[in-house]
């Protein structure tokens, strides 16, 4: 038997599919975060906020250098990297809800004005991943479909939605585990 040709969701189908994905994600770690408690002590978890940062930084590095290779007509590249970005971001989010799982919920220990600080980045980094989430996802889609008008169109909001919040999940490791408030 020759092998079956996929053919790929269609745009409503997609549209489910997407909202469907992003709402359990953001469900699941809504409860993992605030509801769940972890084991937390283990010294097991430890290295994995640190995988977290690094994760993040590749994709931000991937984001980049794919906007460069679009800019230079480069599509082949420009998808081989922001697929790698994709599965970089995808690792990142399953060691992440695998470290608040197992660990609990990290707190923040700084005091003055840097508290504050601290926060504003935190919530701005977790509102702007949940819009972006669902349009790094619908991006992907598209430009996998050869939907490329809209695909543009999208993408360049994305891009800066995922590089905000690969820079700032460095930036938060770095205020909770580097910098000694």
């Amino acid at each position: 038997m020759p092998p079956q040709e996929s053919t790929p969701l269609t745009p409503k189908q997609f549209g489910a599919t997407n909202a469907l994905v992003t709402l359990t994600a953001m469900s699941f770690l809504i409860w993992v975060i605030y509801f769940h408690e972890g084991a937390g002590g283990a010294s097991q978890g430890r290295a994995l906020p640190l995988i977290n940062a690094i994760l993040n930084g590749t994709s931000a590095v991937l984001i980049s250098v794919g906007l460069w290779a679009i800019k230079r007509r480069k599509r082949r590249l420009h998808m081989q990297l922001m697929l790698a970005a994709f599965a970089s971001s995808a690792l990142f989010l399953m060691n992440y809800i695998y470290f608040h799982y197992s660990q609990g919920d990290t707190h923040f220990g700084g005091f003055g004005i840097i508290r504050p600080i601290y926060f504003t980045v935190l919530i701005s980094h977790i509102v702007l991943s949940m819009v972006t989430f669902p349009m790094i996802l619908t991006s992907l889609y598209l430009g996998l479909t050869n939907r490329l008008e809209t695909h543009r169109r999208l993408s360049k909001w994305t891009w800066a939605g995922w590089m905000y919040i690969s820079v700032t999940g460095v930036t938060i490791y770095f205020m909770l585990h580097v910098i000694g408030w």
